[in-house]
C-alpha cells in the first residue's frame, strides 16, 4: 500500500453527509482506503444512526487512525476500540430491528482493514469485550505487507462462523478481504489500494482489488468443521454445542435411537418438546446429515447442531454441507473409497431433495434466449412479499436460496448488489452478465417495491 502528505481530500462526500472536513494535522500516512468497502460503510452507517448514543458522527470514522476518528468521535474514550463500538452498535440496532442482512454488514465491517500509518503498519487491536459476541469473536484485518497480515486468513473464518450463527450466507466473509500488498519503502509510493465514496458497490469490488486471504472451501469446510462453534451468536445465547459434533441437538432430548432415523426420513426428532426435524435427505454416505430442527414460536426457529436460523434454506443448506464435510473426511481417510466427488454429488442431491438444488438445466433455455449466462448458478430473480424472513412488512429477497442465500432486506439495493456479487464470485458468471446485473440493480433503485423487483428482474431476463 501507499501512502501520501494530502489529508485534505480524505473523502469525497462528506460535506453531503454533513460530517466536519479535517482542518488540520496534516500528516504522512497511507493513501485513504476507508471507502474502499463503500456498500458495507453505507449499510452500518445507516444501522447505526438507528440509536448512536456517542453520537459519532459517521461509521467511516472507525476505518480512520485515532487522530483523525478523533474528530469524528470525540465521545469515544478509546480510539483503538472506535471500529468495534461502531460495528457493536450498528449490530445491536439492526437486532433490534430485525435486520438479517444490516447485522451481517455490521460483522464484515468489524473485520475490514483500519488505515495506519505507513505501508506494512498493522493497527492497534482493541482490548476491549464487545456486547454482542458476533462482533467480540472478531478483529480487523491488518495491512497485507505486515506480519500480523497472517492471521487474515483466521479473521476471515471467524466472520464466516459469525454470520452463519446469524443466517446469513458464510461466503459473504469473503468481502471483509483486503488488499494485495504493497511494497514497503516504494519511493514511487505507488500502491493497491483505492478510496471512492461515490463507488456504491465499492471500489475494491469494482476495480477487482479483493484479495481473501481464504478460498470458498475453506470457508464451507471451516463453518461446517466448526459446527455449533459457529452458532455463537444464538439469540437463546445457550451457545454450548461442541464444535465439530455431527449428533443432532434434539437427538439426546428424544432419548432414542430412532432420532437417528430421523434425520433422514424428516420424522419428529423431538416429539416431546414439540420439535420437527425438516431435512428430508435419506442419503447417508459418510454418515447421514444432521437434523434440521424447526421449533414453532421460536425467535429463530431453525436449528442444525446448535447454530439458529431464521429460514429453513440456510438452515438445511448448513445440513446438507455439514455431511459433505463429513463424507469428505471418511473419503479422505480412507473410510469409504470412491473420492471426494462422489460427496460433492451427495451435497447436490441433499439440496435437490430439499427444493434447493441449482437449477442449472431449467434455466439454460432463458440464459440462451436473454444473452446471458448465470456461469454455475439458476435464476437470480429477485421476489418482494410479506412474510420473508418472517418479516411483518414486505420485504426484498432472491427467489433462488440455493445460489443466492441470503435474508431479506427492506432495500432492493442490499439484495441486488449482493446477488451482482455472487454471479460474480461463486457462479462464475460471464463478464457481460455480471455487468447487465450492476444495469439491472442501479435500475431497480429508481423504482420502488414490486416494480423494482420487476425493474431488476426484467433486466435479466429473470
Amino acid at each position: 500500500m501507499k501512502y501520501e502528505t494530502a489529508f485534505a481530500a480524505l473523502m469525497g462526500i462528506t460535506s453531503a453527509r454533513e460530517i466536519p472536513l479535517y482542518s488540520h494535522r496534516f500528516a504522512k500516512r497511507e493513501v485513504p482506503q476507508e471507502h474502499s468497502h463503500e456498500a458495507t460503510l453505507r449499510v452500518v452507517n445507516t444501522a447505526l444512526k438507528l440509536n448512536n448514543p456517542l453520537n459519532i458522527a459517521d461509521a467511516v470514522f472507525a476505518l480512520l487512525g485515532n487522530k483523525a476518528a478523533a474528530e469524528g468521535a470525540p465521545n469515544v474514550k478509546n480510539l483503538d476500540c472506535l471500529q468495534q463500538i461502531v460495528a457493536d452498535q450498528a449490530f445491536t440496532n439492526a437486532k433490534a430491528a430485525g435486520d438479517v442482512d444490516s447485522q451481517a454488514q455490521a460483522i464484515i465491517f468489524r473485520a475490514l482493514e483500519r488505515n495506519t500509518g505507513q505501508v506494512g503498519l498493522a493497527s492497534v487491536l482493541c482490548t476491549e469485550t464487545a456486547v454482542n459476541p458476533e462482533i467480540a469473536s472478531i478483529t480487523q484485518h491488518q495491512d497485507p505487507a505486515s506480519p500480523e497480515a497472517s492471521g487474515n486468513a483466521d479473521i476471515e473464518l471467524a466472520v464466516a462462523k459469525a454470520l452463519a450463527s446469524i443466517g446469513a450466507d458464510p461466503l459473504l466473509a469473503l468481502q471483509s478481504g483486503t488488499f494485495p500488498p504493497g511494497k514497503i519503502g516504494d519511493p514511487t509510493a505507488a500502491g493497491n489500494t483505492c478510496d471512492d465514496a461515490n463507488d456504491a458497490n465499492g471500489c475494491i469490488f469494482t476495480l477487482n482489488l479483493l484479495t481473501p486471504a481464504v478460498t470458498e472451501a475453506e470457508i464451507t469446510a471451516a463453518v461446517a468443521g466448526a459446527g455449533a462453534d459457529a452458532g455463537v451468536a444464538c439469540d437463546s445465547g445457550a451457545g454450548n454445542a461442541e464444535a465439530g459434533a455431527g449428533a443432532a441437538a434434539g437427538g439426546a432430548a428424544a432419548g432414542n435411537s430412532s432420532a437417528g432415523a430421523a434425520a433422514g426420513a424428516g420424522a419428529a426428532a423431538g416429539g416431546a418438546t414439540g420439535t420437527v426435524n425438516v431435512q428430508s435427505f435419506t442419503g447417508a454416505l459418510g454418515g447421514p446429515p444432521p437434523p434440521v430442527e424447526s421449533t414453532a414460536g421460536a425467535d429463530r426457529p431453525f436449528n442444525v447442531n446448535g447454530a439458529t436460523f431464521l429460514n429453513a434454506g440456510a438452515a438445511i443448506q448448513r445440513s446438507c454441507a455439514v455431511q459433505k464435510n463429513a463424507c469428505a473426511n471418511a473419503a479422505n481417510s480412507g473410510q469409504i473409497q470412491g473420492g471426494t466427488q462422489q460427496c460433492d454429488a451427495q451435497e447436490d442431491q441433499c439440496r435437490s431433495a430439499n427444493s434447493l438444488k441449482r437449477a442449472r438445466r431449467t434455466t439454460v433455455s432463458r440464459r440462451q434466449a436473454n444473452g446471458l449466462d448465470f456461469g454455475s448458478c439458476g435464476s437470480p430473480a429477485i421476489q418482494f412479499a410479506v412474510g420473508l424472513d418472517g418479516r411483518k412488512e414486505a420485504s426484498f429477497q432472491n427467489v433462488n436460496q440455493g445460489d443466492f442465500n441470503h435474508g431479506s432486506a427492506l432495500a432492493i439495493r442490499i439484495i441486488a448488489d449482493f446477488t451482482c456479487q455472487r454471479l460474480e464470485s461463486s457462479c462464475k458468471a460471464a463478464a457481460a452478465t455480471v455487468q447487465a446485473c450492476k444495469s439491472a440493480s442501479q435500475a431497480s433503485q429508481a423504482a420502488k417495491g414490486q416494480a423494482a423487483a420487476d425493474a431488476f428482474n426484467s433486466a435479466l431476463g429473470a
